[in-house]
């Protein structure tokens, strides 16, 4: 488990060296990443990002990717112009850090990007994802939000919202094996308690031998033993959202 001194293991991982085929947008008071899929579409994908930011190119990675499989794909700014978690920062201000960004705050933010989406985008069918800070955005969103469609929380912080199970949509849970910051008790615990409380679809896996972050975090080409279960990951959110969307 996390020690005092680094009370967030979120190591950033392989920082991919990519451009994104997207644009940013204004939407409101949000800045925003938007990827269009080639043929026109019903159905959008918000992606919530880590504590790294909107800016990080392994996040925009994944939304082109969700583009490619035909979903509009929107990765907002939901810092709202706070600074991302840098790498050089010191790990003992991360909690102070966090207290200013509320995974459980983003209501607002999320309705202006749903009306971006349905008025300007056409869409009519809108599911969400989100890594880390955003996979405990997506359990906040699952239990609240009803215009939702299904989500997808990859190595989403349990911690955050670990009294609360009665999802309103079908959700997905990915998590690691050797998640140095989601201990796996507590993963045992989400599934009971899920079990005992949840009344629509929802999957729980993990991932055999995966660190926190696998899925967006680390780069196939240079982590080949890893690689089958960070393409898995990608495939089984896909085909969540295929099945949900």
């Amino acid at each position: 488990m996390a020690n005092e001194s680094r009370p967030c293991p979120c190591d950033i991982g392989d920082r991919f060296d990519y451009g994104g085929r997207g644009q940013e947008v204004q939407v409101e008071h949000i800045k925003a990443y938007v990827c269009k899929p080639p043929a026109s579409t019903e159905k959008a994908v918000i992606v919530i990002h880590d504590i790294f930011g909107w800016q990080l190119p392994n996040t925009r990675y994944m939304a082109d990717m969700l583009a490619a499989n035909g979903y509009i794909a929107i990765c907002p700014d939901f810092f709202v112009g706070q600074e991302a978690w840098k790498p050089s920062n010191d790990w003992a201000s991360f909690n102070d850090w966090l207290k200013t960004r509320n995974a459980g705050k983003i209501d607002k933010e999320v309705d202006v990007i749903l009306k971006y989406l349905s008025e300007q985008c056409g869409a009519k069918k809108i599911g969400v994802i989100g890594f880390c800070w955003g996979g405990a955005a997506v359990q906040h969103l699952m239990l609240k939000n009803p215009h939702l469609k299904t989500g997808v929380s990859l190595y989403g912080v349990i911690s955050f919202f670990e009294d609360r199970y009665s999802l309103l949509h079908p959700t997905f849970f990915i998590f690691a094996e050797k998640d140095d910051y989601i201990p796996l008790e507590q993963v045992t615990l989400l599934e009971q308690k899920l079990k005992q409380n949840c009344k629509v679809d929802y999957e729980v896996k993990i991932y055999p031998g995966q660190t926190h972050g696998f899925v967006h975090r680390k780069r196939e080409d240079i982590n080949p033993q890893d690689k089958p279960y960070i393409e898995e990951g990608r495939k089984d959110m896909i085909n969540w959202l295929n099945k949900y969307l």
